[in-house]
């Protein structure tokens, strides 16, 4: 099996860049499944009805969430009835949609996992143990599963990689929206990243408008962000897994912005 996950879509420039450069990851990588961290993708804050109608048209076949998922309040409306969105599975019993799906396309089953750390994070269930209960249960259907750890803490994401060595087929991190290079398949056979990076306005921080972020850091003073416009960039992962064992194959970076980017 053949796996592209988007890095946090950022923003209406964040969902062009996804639409316009589809196509090319599928004629590149040939996936049979593609993978989005969605949480940044209204207004970056959130995510609505509309976008989450638009990134499935164009090709995206699951949506991972993290500590945005409630900023735009229309998701209650529809994220029981939306078995493709999922948020992170170690929010309190009760919590609206769900934090775990089985993503089929034809002949192909892919387990998505979505949790979300506790370092420097507001309070949370325990990850960890949300992990051991959803990847059990997982692999009682399919052996091919993906883990989006949506988290601030390095530390806290090498060590789920490591936790679940041998029992996810990746474990991706997301939230800095910095790509990290450390790709790597650990000994157990689970391709793992510290962060998958973000897919959106290139030049901000963040992905949001640099002015309004450092105004906040040299001032002190509360200021609004917003999210920047100018050129892009599309951060991911992609990862081939061997459908017999659930072990990666093989795992690498993909990141192309509008200056490096060739269209096919």
């Amino acid at each position: 099996m053949r796996v592209v996950f988007i890095g946090d879509i950022v923003g209406n420039l964040g969902r062009e860049t996804v639409k316009r450069l589809l196509p090319w990851l599928r004629e590149k990588y040939r996936p049979d499944i593609v993978i989005a961290n969605g949480e940044n993708a209204a207004g970056g804050r959130g995510i609505n009805a509309a976008i989450t109608r638009e990134l499935f048209e164009w090709g995206v076949h699951g949506i991972t969430m993290g500590n945005h998922t409630w900023d735009n309040r229309e998701i209650f409306e529809f994220i029981d009835d939306e078995p493709r969105l999922v948020r992170p599975a170690n929010l309190p019993p009760g919590t609206p949609g769900n934090g775990a799906m089985i993503v089929k396309v034809g002949s192909k089953e892919l387990g998505v996992v979505n949790l979300i750390g506790r370092t420097f994070l507001p309070p949370t269930d325990d990850p960890f143990r949300a992990a051991d209960e959803l990847l059990t249960e997982l692999r009682k259907q399919t052996k091919n599963i993906l883990v989006d750890f949506h988290a601030e803490a390095t530390s806290e994401k090498i060590a789920m990689g490591w936790y679940l060595d041998g029992r996810a087929s990746l474990v991706v991190g997301t939230h800095t929206h910095v790509q990290t290079n450390d790709n790597r398949i650990l000994p157990e056979g689970t391709a793992y990243v510290t962060d998958a990076g973000m897919t959106g306005p290139r030049d901000g921080v963040l992905g949001m408008e640099k002015e309004s972020v450092i105004r906040r850091f040299t001032t002190g003073l509360p200021s609004r962000f917003t999210v920047a416009e100018g050129k892009w960039v599309l951060s991911g992962v992609f990862v081939e897994i061997d459908d017999a064992t659930g072990k990666a194959r093989s795992v690498q970076l993909i990141r192309v912005d509008e200056d490096s980017w060739i269209a096919v």
